[in-house]
Formats: structure tokens, C-alpha cells, sequence
């Protein structure tokens, strides 16, 4: 075995902030194992800010985190008291502090602001995942470096990141140690079931530092519980030991006194003998400290309170165990409060009903079964946000749930298309298009066409932040071979595209002929049912909506609504608009655009969610070009961006100019 050879790193200025220098404001003591006292930053007090600042998040019309954070408070407690110990020394030179967990991530936030860390208050935590905060829904570097080393979200990642820093601290020399926070749910992930080999493979070579991996296991992911929905993790867990790993079981994840010791006990243990990292599997309960929470099989994953929620008193008095400390108390009521009067209701037009693209999906799932087609579902823990959870209840039957496992899912979907059946595979188009890329460019090589929901694209997931906001969904999968990407707008196209792409596989591949492999992209939010009476939804042509004479506006998706918008706005301006919606990035319909074009002076407006380079706007004037089509275009779409949080999808679109606003300037610059 050869020995790792010592390098100079490049002198980068590391941009986390000091070690604080105060006690927590609101803090519990405990015995260290060497006998001696320890301040703590109270894990009640996390939890209820936690509640309070999602409150203003959901206010602001966000969704958050709960059960997380309520799971990870005492062993965040013990970890930052850990790292806060030494004032007098930068913590970050003793330590990695590596998140997983992404939603909990506010829990980590609660904590610092207890601290004072970074200067965080408790007044900062109002603007939570709010486009004015660095407080993002998932822990990001590129916005907050002071709070955040390896940014955070897709559940997995977070791992061999980590394994990586405990490398460079062995090749550089530095006397720093490693620690990551991972959730049961994280893993699940193939990501994370490498490095739980790695780390301890290559630690037994002394080529890590010391490395300690603390796990939340509460038997919960965001669907439900795992055991249930999808298998045990007990196998999983029970092989760490053999693979190489320390394992310590702490078998009370709530009993603060424990958790403290055991985790003085693991870092020790990791420091004596960097050759054997240890792994902490704590015993935990998702949604911890309120009773509803704690028996929902989510473990209350998301915040369970409404805007101005009256139970917010409650809640908060349940988490203090009715001794709720006053300035939580009179936030409390300044919330409730400050709840703006109900407006009275006018007698509006009738106007189309507003719904989210999900359903559509499942309807037409649910139309193929019944007429005797073999459709089947596979999930990983998110079906409930990609819509197909509907298709799942009427025929529980016809899926699995494999757990959080975006490649794992795609690839059994390749398993079942090559044995007949017609799989539909559904996450976060994030997830999607990364980790569930290589498998789909092997379900092409194979001749084993999938469909794919996958949901939450662009801008759409605004709270969750950059981590989750897929802005290069098509750039990473419309060149793909035998591989159609469709980009929804509402429901009623939804359905009619879905029931197409299902006799699609059927009749194609019955015939002996390639069937591609059909991949939805949409949003989260909701909208019109429909954009055009009797408008029919033809296979692979554009949509006109709007017919105009002066310029030629395109969309798809959640853009189309702007587009529309636009329109309206540019007729008081007497211009004249023509709106094309475009859900066929890939298989751009040439014949529309030419007679559409020639109406407008070949005057273009292409607008989306997605970055420029390799975007619907990128392909289909690549196509006008090479067809020999004159036209003069303005591109709206993403620069080079990543996203951030915001309380709501249309923050983004203003904030990265591509709103109806942008639109109307674009066309009046002709």
C-alpha cells in the first residue's frame, strides 16, 4: 500500500464565522464524561423556534420542515456545545460539521441563533426561506458561507462529501475531525451506501481522519414509515459493523444526558484511533416533542400548522411542556395577532378552475388500468408531491415504494419495461435528472422505455431552495436518445399527453418498433385546469393560444400562464401578440413555428424556468436555424444562476427576469 503524500493546499480563505462566544441564551446543563459541567443550548427552546419561524414562513405561503429538526434537536445540541467549546479557537479548525439532513436544517439555524452565531438572531429567524434570507429551506454555501461548508438537500450526498474533507484533512495534515449528521431516510441512497463502505475501507489504509457518523433512526421518511412502505433498514444498519465501523447504539435519542455522553464517547473513540471510524446509530422519534406529530406516519414531516394557526399556542405550550418562556409566547401572539381581516368576496366573473398538474397524471394511470393495461408504479417517498399517489390508492396492487433511491428506481423500472410492463418511475425533477440520469441513458441503451413524472421543475419548488430547483432538466435529458420530454402546463394537458405516452409504449413496442422513453416535467404550484376550449392535445405539436400579428411569444409549462399574461398587458400597449405553448422541447413542431413566425416578422420571444444554454428556447431556435427560418428572437430563461429560497415561485421569476413584466419589455424593445 502505498502512502498518501502531503500536499499544500491553494490558500483559500475559509468563510464560516468564529467560534461564538457566549453560552446559548436559552441553555440546559449536563455531566461530560469527565465529570465535569456542560452548557447545552436547550433542545426545547430549538424546537420552539423552529415552530415559530415556520409560522412566518408558512405566512408568507411557504411550506417547511417540522419532524426533522424535532428528531435531531438534542443530538445538534450536543454536537454544536462540542464544537462552541474552545472561544478562544476557531471551531471549524477543529472540525467538519457536515448537515445530511437537509431538512433539518432549520433546527441548525434555531440553535446558532441561540448562540448568536454569525451574529443570527432571533429576529433573523422571522425571514426564514424568504427571498430577502440567507436562511434558506436547505442549508446553502453559495448564499450563507458563514453557516454552511457543503450545501445540502438531496438526501445522500452529504456522506462521501464528507468522506472527501476527512481525506483532504489526511493529505493536507490537519488535526480536524469529521462529523455528519445523516437520517435513516439518507441511507437509503446508493450515494450513501458507497461511502458506508469507503469510509471505513479507506480509514483502515490511514488515509482518513478521524471520522464519527451520527444517524437519526425513527423509522420515517417523508411518505411514511420505511419499514412499512418500503423495508426494513435494520439489515443495513446491522452491517456497518462488519463493514469496518465502530458502532455505538443509543438506544434514547431524546435524553439529552445520553446523547451528550455518547457523542464525547464516539468523538473520542474516532480521535484515539482515526483507523476505525465510528458510527452513532441514535434511536429516534420523528416529529418529537408534540403527540400528533409523533404518531403521524410522517412524523409530521412538514410543519402541521396553518397561517395564523390558533393551535400555535398549543403547540408551543406541548414543546415547553406548558412552561413556554415568555418571549416565545409573546412572539406567539404577535403572529396570531397580526392576522390580516378576511376580504369580502365579490362577484367575479366564473373563471377556469385552478388545479395542480399532478392529477391529470394519475387520471390517465388510472383510465389505463382499467382497460387492461399492464401500468405499474415506482416510487421513491415522494409520490405524494409527483401526483401518482392517487394512482397508487386505486390500485395498491401495481407498485412499490423502494425507498430514497432515485437510481435504484429508474433502474428496476428498466427490469420491468424489458419484461412487458409499462413503468412510470416519479420524484423532484432534481433528483430526476442526477441521480437517475445514468439509468435512464441505460433504459434507452436497453430498448426498455420508462415514463417519468417528475415534478417541482424550475423555479416551482421556491422554498426548498437551490438544492431542489432542477434548472437544467432538460440540458441533462432531452438529448438522450429515444428519449421525448414534455413539459406540462396544466392538468387537462397532463392527462391527455399521459394517455397518449401509455399507447405509445403499447403500440410501438407491440409492433417490434423503439418506443421512447416520455419524461413530464411540471410544476408544484396550481393552474388553470385548461388554457383553450376544446383544444386538442395532439402528439408532439405546439399549441397556439393566442393569435397576434407583431411577436410570437413561446412557453411551456408554468410560463405559459406569464406568456398569457403578457399578452393581455401588451394589448393596452396595441401590440399584438401571437402565445404559442411548447411542451415538446425535443420535437419541436417546425410547420406551426414557420406559418406562426411568418404572421409576426419573424419577430421571437422564447420564455422558461431552465437555464439558457441547452433550454426549450436553445432547441428550438437551433431548429428555426437549420430549417432556414428567418426570425429575430429574445431569450428570457435563467443566466448562469443557481436559485435560492423564496416564499413563492413568482419572488424567483421577478428576481431572475423571467416574469410577464420581462416579457412585455422584450416585446416592446423590438
Amino acid at each position: 500500500m502505498s502512502k498518501l503524500n502531503t500536499l499544500k493546499p491553494l490558500k483559500i480563505i475559509n468563510k464560516l464565522a468564529a467560534t461564538p462566544k457566549n453560552e446559548p441564551k436559552y441553555a440546559t446543563t449536563v455531566k461530560s464524561i469527565d465529570g465535569s459541567e456542560m452548557t447545552l443550548a436547550c433542545p426545547k427552546m430549538t424546537r420552539g423556534l423552529v415552530a415559530l419561524m415556520n409560522q412566518h414562513a408558512v405566512i408568507g405561503g411557504a411550506a417547511c420542515h417540522w419532524g426533522g429538526p424535532a428528531a435531531f434537536a438534542e443530538m445538534s445540541s450536543s454536537i454544536h456545545a462540542i464544537m462552541f467549546k474552545q472561544k478562544n479557537a476557531n471551531w471549524f479548525d477543529q472540525y467538519n460539521f457536515v448537515n445530511d439532513a437537509g431538512h433539518a436544517e432549520n433546527g441548525i439555524y434555531a440553535i446558532r441563533a441561540n448562540y448568536g452565531f454569525d451574529d443570527l438572531t432571533f429576529e433573523a429567524l422571522r425571514k426564514f426561506r424568504s427571498v430577502e434570507s440567507k436562511l434558506t429551506g436547505h442549508g446553502e454555501s453559495h448564499l450563507n458561507p458563514e453557516g454552511v461548508f457543503i450545501s445540502n438537500g438531496p438526501l445522500g450526498s452529504g456522506v462521501p462529501q464528507a468522506q472527501g474533507l476527512a481525506l483532504a484533512d489526511k493529505i493536507i495534515g490537519n488535526d480536524r475531525t469529521t462529523i455528519c449528521l445523516l437520517s435513516d431516510g439518507g441511507s437509503m441512497e446508493g450515494e450513501t451506501k458507497e461511502s458506508f463502505a469507503a469510509i471505513p475501507g479507506l480509514a483502515a489504509k490511514g488515509q482518513l481522519n478521524p471520522f464519527v457518523l451520527v444517524i437519526s433512526d425513527n423509522n420515517t421518511k417523508l411518505s411514511g414509515r420505511i419499514e412499512a412502505d418500503s423495508f426494513s433498514m435494520n439489515p443495513t444498519f446491522n452491517s456497518l459493523a462488519t463493514l469496518g465501523w465502530e458502532v455505538i447504539n443509543e438506544s434514547e435519542g431524546h435524553n439529552l444526558q445520553k446523547v451528550h455522553n455518547t457523542i464525547e464517547t464516539a468523538l473520542d473513540k474516532a480521535k484515539k484511533n482515526p483507523n476505525k471510524p465510528v458510527c452513532i446509530i441514535v434511536k429516534t422519534i420523528k416529529g418529537y416533542g408534540v403527540k400528533s406529530t409523533e404518531e403521524s406516519a410522517s412524523g409530521g414531516h412538514g410543519y402541521p400548522l396553518k397561517a395564523y394557526d390558533e393551535k400555535l399556542t398549543a403547540f408551543l405550550d406541548e414543546i415547553f411542556e406548558g412552561q413556554t418562556p415568555e418571549e416565545l409566547s409573546s412572539w406567539a401572539q404577535q403572529i396570531l395577532s397580526s392576522k390580516p381581516q378576511a376580504k369580502e368576496e365579490s362577484a367575479a366573473a366564473p373563471s377556469v378552475k385552478k388545479e395542480k398538474v399532478q392529477p391529470g397524471f394519475a387520471r390517465a394511470a388510472i383510465a389505463a388500468v382499467e382497460s387492461g393495461l399492464p401500468v405499474f408504479s415506482v416510487s421513491s417517498d415522494l409520490q405524494g408531491s409527483t401526483g401518482i399517489s392517487d394512482f397508487q390508492k386505486a390500485f395498491p396492487g401495481n407498485f412499490i415504494d423502494v425507498g430514497i433511491a432515485e437510481s435504484n428506481m429508474v433502474n428496476t423500472a428498466v427490469g420491468l419495461s424489458k419484461q412487458g410492463l409499462i413503468p412510470i418511475v416519479d420524484t423532484f425533477a432534481q433528483f430526476a435528472v442526477t441521480k437517475g440520469n445514468l439509468p435512464l441513458i441505460m433504459s434507452s441503451l436497453s430498448q426498455a422505455p420508462i415514463i417519468g413524472l417528475y415534478s417541482h421543475a424550475g423555479f416551482q419548488d421556491a422554498a426548498d431552495g437551490a438544492s431542489h430547483q432542477a434548472t437544467t432538466y432538460l440540458a441533462a435529458t432531452a438529448a438522450i436518445p429515444h428519449v421525448t420530454t414534455v413539459v406540462c402546463s396544466c392538468s387537462s394537458e397532463a392527462q391527455a399527453y399521459m394517455t397518449k405516452a401509455i399507447e405509445l409504449s403499447k403500440s410501438k413496442r407491440e409492433a417490434g418498433q423503439v418506443a421512447d422513453s416520455v419524461l413530464f416535467f411540471y410544476g408544484r404550484e396550481s393552474h388553470p385546469t385548461h388554457y383553450k376550449e376544446g383544444l386538442s392535445y395532439e402528439w408532439e405539436k405546439a399549441q397556439v393560444l393566442e393569435q397576434g400579428t407583431d411577436v410570437t411569444i413561446v412557453a411551456n409549462g408554468p410560463m405559459v400562464q406569464k406568456a398569457l399574461k403578457a399578452a393581455e398587458l401588451l394589448k393596452q400597449k396595441n401590440i399584438s401578440a401571437t402565445v404559442i405553448n411548447n411542451p415538446f422541447t425535443n420535437k419541436v413542431d417546425i410547420e406551426t413555428f414557420k406559418t406562426e413566425l411568418s404572421k409576426t416578422a419573424g419577430k421571437l420571444i422564447t420564455i422558461e424556468d431552465h437555464q439558457l444554454i441547452g433550454g426549450m428556447g436553445a432547441t428550438l431556435v437551433h431548429e428555426l436555424a437549420l430549417n432556414n427560418i428567418d426570425f429575430k428572437v429574445k431569450s428570457l430563461a435563467n443566466r448562469g444562476q443557481f436559485g435560492q429560497s423564496a416564499y413563492l415561485a413568482d419572488e424567483l421569476y421577478s428576481l431572475h427576469n423571467i416574469s410577464e413584466k420581462d416579457i412585455v419589455e422584450a416585446a416592446t424593445s423590438f
